[in-house]
């Protein structure tokens, strides 16, 4: 399995091919966890209460959803 750091690598460069796995793993080294799923969609929670849904249906994530995650682990 790819380490963390490639996987950020990768969402950078390649965002449009990051499977549900590899942002669930990213989220949870960034200090989320898994907090319930709901159908297809996983939510995360961090200690300060930050949310973050990633789409299960496809196998990899939207774009948009891996924007987000960039956006909370650098900001």
């Amino acid at each position: 399995m790819a380490s963390v750091d490639k996987i950020v690598a990768k969402m950078k460069r390649q965002p449009n091919g990051i499977s549900p796995d590899e942002a669930g793993k990213v989220l949870n080294h960034y200090g989320y966890r898994f907090d319930r799923q709901n159908g297809s969609h996983k939510t995360y929670v961090n200690k300060d209460g930050d949310i973050q849904t990633v789409s299960k249906k496809r196998p990899t994530i939207k774009p948009v959803y891996v924007r987000q995650i960039l956006d909370k682990i650098e900001g």
